[in-house]
Parts: structure tokens; C-alpha cells; sequence
């Protein structure tokens, strides 16, 4: 995380994943917990089914990466913490990734109005096999994950103190509140890209700092030759 373009990536890695989250939340369709009002309620959607399923796929792998940055950030003064938080959070985001496939396979399904009787069958028998452990998987390591690197970041001051609340703030929202009210979506929503873009600007911040304390040391070291 000294790297320069180490921490450009990792920064641009934080930003990406919590705006096509956020873009896969909102224009996330209601779903039914029947599989063939779902399978309906995705073909009804129309585009911003298919754009929710994508932009979710797709925030899965730089996820991954900024769940490992904010780990490295907060490791010397937190090391447990931030360890078992990130390599949580990596568990998350591959099963969420392994979730969002087969959410891909259940668009393909969903204009098949005609087998969708059939095709519900499916996807009962997707969700109650491996699959479960996969969906478990992604809902709990990112939970998990996330609590954990909060309260690493939390303790270890790297970043201002309201960012690891805006994250337990927005697990809360997300997976407490959205049953409960309209606003909670956007709310969780603003909430992660809230939290990930100050992390970004906090590296990139810290990147120029630790750039410009070298340039200084410079000319001190050659003054003292």
C-alpha cells in the first residue's frame, strides 16, 4: 500500500464497487419469495432487472480488492481485526459473485413465460442445494466483514472516526431496515458510497502525504551531507 499506483487502484477499486452497488440496489425490481413470482417480477422489470443483476455481478471483484486495501490500512494498528475482517469480506464477495451467476441464469429464465412452472421447480432445487451455502456465504462474510473492518478502522484511526459509522450504519439500514421502509434502500445506498469514496479519498490523501514528507526529507538528507 506504499505504491503509488498500488493506492490509485486501490482507491479507484473502493469508488467503482459502491457506485454499481449502489446503481444495483436502486434499480433492484421487487421480488416475491415465490420462485415464479420472481422468475415474473424480473421479466416485468425489463431493463433495470437486467441492470441490477449486472452492476451486483460486476461490484463483486473490486469489492474484493477494497475489502484487502481497507485491511492493509488498518493491519499495524489493528492486526486481528483487520485480518479476520478482510479475509471475511473476500469469503462475501465471492459468494455474492457465485450468487449473482446464478441470478443471471434466473434473467435467461424469466422470458420463458410459458415453462414458468417448470422453471420455478428449478429454482427451488438451485436454492435449496449447494447453492444455500454460497448464499449464506455472501450474506454473512460481507456482514461479518464489514462490522470487523469498521471497528478496525475504528480503533486504529486511519480514517475520520464517522467513516466505520457510516459503514455500521449502513449494515444496519440494509439488512435490518429495507422490510421495513421505501427509503431505507437509498438511504443504505448513499450510506456504503458515503463510506467507501471517504476511504478512497483518505488513500489517495495519504498518498500525496507520504509522497510530499519524502520530497522533504530529501533536500534535509542532502543538506546534511
Amino acid at each position: 500500500m506504499t505504491a503509488r499506483p498500488v493506492r490509485l487502484f486501490a482507491a479507484t477499486c473502493l469508488v467503482v464497487t459502491a457506485l454499481l452497488s449502489a446503481i444495483s440496489v436502486l434499480s433492484q425490481p421487487e421480488f416475491g419469495a415465490d420462485p415464479a413470482e420472481r422468475l415474473a417480477g424480473i421479466d416485468a422489470a425489463g431493463d433495470s432487472g437486467v441492470v441490477s443483476l449486472f452492476t451486483f455481478v460486476l461490484a463483486q471483484l473490486p469489492f474484493m480488492v477494497a475489502a484487502v486495501a481497507i485491511a492493509m490500512m488498518a493491519r499495524d494498528r489493528s492486526p486481528r481485526l483487520a485480518i479476520a475482517g478482510g479475509a471475511c469480506a473476500v469469503v462475501g464477495g465471492f459468494g455474492h459473485a457465485v450468487f449473482g451467476g446464478i441470478g443471471l441464469a434466473y434473467l435467461a429464465m424469466s422470458s420463458d413465460a410459458a415453462n414458468r412452472a417448470a422453471l420455478a421447480d428449478v429454482v427451488t432445487k438451485v436454492e435449496s442445494g449447494l447453492a444455500v451455502i454460497f448464499m449464506a456465504a455472501g450474506l454473512l462474510g460481507t456482514v461479518i466483514g464489514l462490522v470487523l473492518l469498521g471497528i478496525a478502522l475504528f480503533r486504529s484511526r486511519v480514517v475520520p472516526r464517522w467513516i466505520p459509522v457510516a459503514l455500521w450504519l449502513f449494515i444496519v439500514t440494509e439488512f435490518t431496515l429495507t422490510n421495513v421502509s421505501d427509503w431505507a434502500s437509498p438511504a443504505a445506498a448513499l450510506l456504503y458510497v458515503a463510506a467507501f469514496t471517504g476511504i478512497a479519498v483518505q488513500l489517495v490523501r495519504s498518498e500525496g502525504s507520504a509522497r510530499q514528507h519524502g520530497e522533504e526529507l530529501v533536500p534535509a538528507a542532502s543538506a546534511g551531507r
